[in-house]
C-alpha cells in the first residue's frame, strides 16, 4: 500500500483547522478562480525554495527537506492553490526576501552558511514577515507528507492492522505518520 499524496494533504490540513493558505483547494479539489495566468517559476527559483526548506528542515539522521523536493512541491502547492493575491504575495515575497539577504551580507541564500541562513530566518520571523509563514507552513506540509517524512522522519506503519487506542509512546520515539 503506497501513500496517497492528496488523502494525506487533506488529513493535514483538516487536523490544522483548514488554517493554511489555499486550504479551501485542497479541501475541494478546485483550483480558486482568480490566480495569476501564466505564473511560473525558474529552475533558480526552485533551488532558492530547496534551500529555505533546507534550512527549515535540514538533513540530520534522516534527509532533509531538499531531498524531498520541496521546491517542487512549494511551486505546485502557490500555482494550484493560492488565489491570486496570496500568489502575488508569495512571489514578491520571496524576490524580496533574495533581494534583502543578498544586501545584508554580500552573497546570495545560496551561497551562505546555515547559520547565517537561519539567523536571516529568525530574524524574518520576528519580524512577522509574511513570506516565513507561507515557507514555513508549505515546509512542514510538503515534507511529512512526502514519502522521504512520512516514512523515514516519522514511524509510518503501512498496513496498521487493528486499532489501538493506547500506543506506549517513549522519549524520543517517532511521531506516527498519518
Amino acid at each position: 500500500m503506497s501513500i496517497n499524496r492528496r488523502d494525506a494533504l487533506k488529513s493535514m490540513v483538516l487536523m490544522m483547522g483548514g488554517t493554511m493558505v489555499g486550504s479551501t483547494a485542497i479541501l475541494t479539489g478546485c483550483a480558486p478562480e482568480n490566480q495569476i495566468e501564466g505564473l511560473n517559476f525558474s529552475p533558480a527559483d526552485i533551488a532558492f525554495l530547496d534551500e529555505v526548506g533546507d534550512t527549515i528542515i535540514p538533513e540530520t539522521d534522516t534527509p532533509g527537506a531538499k531531498a524531498a523536493g520541496i521546491g517542487s512541491f512549494m511551486v505546485m502547492m502557490v500555482k494550484d492553490t493560492y488565489d491570486a493575491e496570496n500568489q502575488g504575495a508569495f512571489v514578491s515575497g520571496i524576490n524580496e526576501m533574495r533581494k534583502a539577504f543578498k544586501s545584508e551580507n554580500g552573497k546570495s541564500f545560496e551561497e551562505a552558511s546555515a547559520e547565517e541562513r537561519t539567523a536571516y530566518l529568525n530574524k524574518m520571523k520576528a519580524e512577522e514577515v509574511p513570506v516565513i509563514g507561507m515557507l514555513r507552513d508549505l515546509t512542514v506540509l510538503g515534507y511529512f507528507t512526502s514519502e522521504i517524512g512520512a516514512t523515514q522522519a516519522l514511524n509510518y506503519v503501512e498496513v496498521p492492522g487493528r486499532y489501538d487506542g493506547c500506543i506506549p509512546f517513549n522519549e524520543g520515539d517517532k511521531a506516527y505518520a498519518i
